[in-house]
């Protein structure tokens, strides 16, 4: 092997078009590269209907098995979440056994354990089994590793803790939109950015924002972004009389995103279940204490009263409570958005880009 050549990485995933947290990742590795290493990315979905879908796949196993055949790969990087992404990355593991080449899975999402859970004890053995015989496995957070090698039997030298990359903004406030002689200097911007539904928590919040005091509501706000169920959180936002505080976006792109979490002075993220959500690292490195729930890796990166305010999933009270304690106290939001921005400093996209490739480093060692 040509020393001086880039080892060659071929990653699967999500569409760079995709709305989630895979895609998310995977543009800002390819962004930013990895040192020593090319990749060449295949989208295996992307957004569309069930045939659109299927299409995808299917040239997604066309071009992977032709570069296979033709190119000289060192490494392939698989993201995967649930339902039907573990069964297109069992696939993909196959195809790529059967050329052996070493491969690092890269698992996502917030609903693997129960989706798991649920499969027939004979599909829980195969895919158990796969994925042991890849040659690294890397999970969002201790929690997810733990399940990992105590359900599916991973090596615990293998599976490695790496948390979402984010990239860090120069500054953490617009300060075009923050002259203290504006009308709205003093309204406190709350935001949720994510999947609108039960999941995260939105319907909560829209109620948990209707529980504020009417003093302390004239002076917040609430924005929401995201895709899902945007007719039934408008129609509920109209039926606790909030339209004049509450406004709803789609799906916002990158530089909307950042437009927004610059103008904001709190994010709100009450999910029920959680990988590592992209949007709490990305509001983190904007210098934004969160009010969010103890789910999945985040509790490993908040700690409540330090740089958020965590609540039980599903209170509202207590999530309506946590947001007027943000909107009275100043002291407060400024000490745990600072802490929130310093705690994800390591994360940084080239930090986390240089561990990936030491990562990538161990796994092909055995073939330079």
């Amino acid at each position: 092997m040509n020393k001086n050549k880039p080892l060659q990485v071929v990653m699967l995933g999500a569409g760079l078009n995709c709305m989630g947290g895979i895609a998310s990742v995977e543009k800002l590795i390819l962004e930013q590269g990895i040192p020593e290493f090319h990749l060449k990315h295949i989208a295996t979905i992307e957004n569309g209907s069930m045939v659109k879908k299927s299409l995808v796949f299917l040239k997604a196993i066309v071009n992977f098995s032709r570069t296979l055949f033709t190119k000289e790969v060192d490494l392939i990087h698989i993201h995967f979440c649930s339902r039907g992404s573990t069964f297109r990355t069992t696939i993909l593991i196959v195809i790529s056994f059967f050329f052996r080449i070493p491969i690092v899975l890269h698992a996502h999402g917030a609903g693997f354990e129960i989706f798991y859970g649920n499969l027939p004890l004979l599909i829980q053995r195969n895919v158990s089994y796969l994925f042991c015989h890849c040659s690294h496995f890397i999970a969002l957070s201790e929690s997810w590793k733990k399940f990992y090698t105590t359900n599916l039997g991973l090596e615990e030298d293998k599976t490695i803790v790496l948390p979402n990359p984010v990239k860090f903004p120069l500054q953490t406030k617009d300060s075009q939109n923050h002259n203290p002689n504006t009308e709205d200097s003093n309204t406190i911007n709350f935001l949720f950015l994510g999947r609108i539904g039960k999941r995260k928590g939105t319907f909560e919040l829209i109620k948990a924002f209707s529980l504020i005091s009417s003093q302390q509501r004239s002076r917040a706000s609430l924005t929401i972004a995201g895709d899902g169920d945007l007719e039934n959180a408008h129609a509920l936002i109209k039926d606790l009389d909030l339209t004049n505080r509450i406004v709803v976006h789609d799906w916002v792109n990158s530089e909307e995103r950042d437009a927004l979490l610059a103008k904001s002075d709190v994010f709100v993220l009450p999910s029920y279940n959680e990988g590592l959500p992209m949007a709490v690292l990305e509001a983190m490195s904007f210098g934004l204490p969160v009010v969010t729930t103890p789910v999945g890796g985040i509790p490993e990166l908040i700690s409540h009263g330090t740089e958020g305010l965590l609540i039980d999933p599903g209170n509202i009270q207590e999530l309506s409570s946590a947001m007027q304690t943000l909107i009275k106290d100043e002291d407060m939001r400024n000490s745990l958005g600072a802490k929130a921005r310093e705690r994800v400093a390591s994360l940084d996209i080239q930090k986390y880009c240089l561990t990936l490739m030491s990562i990538y480093k161990d796994v092909v060692k055995d073939i330079k």
